[in-house]
């Protein structure tokens, strides 16, 4: 199938294959005759994977990884388990960062009066200390 029914049946934009393609992450397709890439079912499932996996918040160095165990038979699944609970762990710690900054918003908003006035905490508490 040609590139824009493999973005179509995999979800991802064809600019995104040509993308995963440059940089090793889907093998580039073979051409046709007529120049347009040539995608099988088994790059349709590579697509899917790497689609589900950005999903979850694996960085495209990560989902190198993840291919890599996929493809060895051989694989010990105790090293996919280990890279899931690490990314796991970074979104545990990226929650508590995005949970401290609605805080702050939150109490920086409450005390701005919101009317007329230009004096406005919100606008201090950016320009930081020392101004």
């Amino acid at each position: 199938m040609k590139i824009g029914e493999a973005a179509a049946a995999s979800g991802i934009s064809e600019r995104m294959i040509r993308h995963y393609e440059k940089i090793g992450l889907l093998d580039p397709a073979p051409r046709r005759d007529s120049g347009y890439r040539d995608y099988d079912e088994r790059d349709l499932h590579t697509l899917r994977f790497v689609a589900r996996a950005r999903d979850l918040g694996f960085p495209i160095d990560e989902i190198k990884k993840l291919l890599a165990l996929w493809n060895d038979r051989s694989r010990a699944s105790s090293d996919v388990k280990a890279l899931a609970l690490a990314r796991a762990a970074q979104l545990k710690r990226k929650e508590r960062e995005l949970h401290e900054m609605r805080r702050s918003l939150e109490h920086l908003a409450k005390s701005c009066h919101g009317d007329d006035r230009p004096d406005c905490p919100i606008l201090g508490d950016l320009e930081g200390p020392g101004r």
